[in-house]
């Protein structure tokens, strides 16, 4: 389905982003994955998606909240594999505060990471989409991209603005062959979900089985949280030649949270 095409999924050593790497990779295509974690470890997932999958895999440890460092990483990427055919804007963190004690260094953080990123990384592989009159870009926001909760300011703030530079970049290059949709998942159960949880415990004042049980899996009516192959399913299907008039969409994958 992807062969020959480059992908480069932001935030892919672990958790969704690498569900997502993985099933381009089982459709054919190349992967430069990104994120942080042990050397050793990565070098180990990269090796083994490569074999596996049959597809070239590279791996760049780019900091995602830095511009000199995500263009780095374009240009490698463009450089090894002539093109990014499909960019995967995937990298996030979180935290969990009331406002008015909201660190100011975790609200700079969460919008150069969920928001910020996102620009850099499109503005860079834009370019070479609309000369070769192809590409797939697929930002994977949240639900909180079209609700908010308590305590969670700036990631909301980030993911709106994710919903609103998918749209916005959607309109300008919808007659170049490029489409620019966003995801948007309820509760799945992924590292960043689960440090949430002791966050969230605290500063609601409540025992984390509560927050699992009251908070999170509340929000969402069919009471299971979101498994990251069913993101990555969502995700690989908007990279395809059949999501070709899809673009400007915010889909929620939710459980039905923003049905409510």
């Amino acid at each position: 389905m992807f062969e020959g095409k480059a992908a480069l999924v932001t935030g892919s050593t672990s958790g969704i982003g690498l569900g997502i790497a993985r099933e381009l990779a089982r459709l054919g295509a190349n992967i430069v994955l990104n994120g942080f974690g042990d050397a050793r470890e990565i070098e180990s997932l990269r090796a083994g998606l490569a074999e596996s999958a049959g597809v070239a895999v590279a791996y760049d440890d780019a900091d995602m909240s830095r511009a000199d460092a995500i263009e780095r990483m374009m240009a490698r990427a463009i450089g090894e594999f002539g093109a990014v055919d499909i960019l995967v804007n995937n990298a996030g963190v979180q935290h969990v505060a009331p406002v008015d004690e909201f660190p100011p260094a975790k609200w700079d953080a969460i919008v150069a990471i969920n928001l910020t990123a996102a620009f850099h990384t499109t503005r860079l592989a834009l370019p070479g989409m609309k000369r070769r009159g192809r590409g797939r870009i697929v930002n994977i926001a949240s639900a909180h991209a079209l609700v908010a909760s308590p305590y969670k300011s700036a990631y909301v703030a980030a993911k709106h603005g994710i919903a609103g530079f998918t749209r916005t970049v959607a309109l300008e290059v919808a007659q170049a062959g490029v489409t620019v949709n966003a995801v948007c998942p309820g509760y799945v159960l992924t590292p960043l979900v689960q440090k949430q949880i002791p966050e969230t415990a605290r500063a609601r004042g409540i025992s984390e089985e509560a927050v699992v049980r009251d908070v999170l899996l509340a929000a969402q009516p069919t009471r299971k949280f979101v498994t990251v192959e069913e993101v990555a399913a969502l995700t690989a299907f908007l990279c395809g030649d059949a999501a070709a008039s899809i673009t400007g969409a915010v889909l929620p994958i939710d459980g039905g949270w923003t049905a409510q």
